[in-house]
């Protein structure tokens, strides 16, 4: 089992669980955030740190949902790892509103 980040990210960017990471598993994309399943030691340490609770264990995941497995794995495969808490983006606040953002993902 792994954590993956879901479409509540999206726009917002939080890193506050990127700080808390032990294993750095977490990559950036520009409007993303993205977990290394092959990296992730299952600690859970990240879901709680989430603001928008955009992190979740696979495990817990609804079948319409578990895409996002998948997508994390191709996503952390491209993008670079990211170890340090930065800025949230502009507007993300708003943007943590907002429900069903997939269209929204820049890969």
């Amino acid at each position: 089992m792994t954590y993956v980040v879901t479409d509540a990210c999206i726009g917002c960017k939080y890193t506050d669980c990127v700080q808390v990471c032990p294993v750095d598993c977490f990559h950036e994309g520009e409007n993303f955030l993205a977990i290394d399943p092959t990296r992730c030691i299952d600690c859970g340490i990240c879901e709680a740190e989430c603001p928008v609770d955009a992190i979740r264990s696979e495990a817990d995941l609804a079948m319409d949902e578990l895409r996002w497995v998948s997508l994390n794995m191709d996503l952390a495969q491209k993008w670079p790892t990211v170890t340090e808490k930065r800025p949230a983006l502009s507007g993300a606040d708003l943007m943590a509103l907002r429900k069903n953002k997939l269209e929204l993902l820049i890969r």
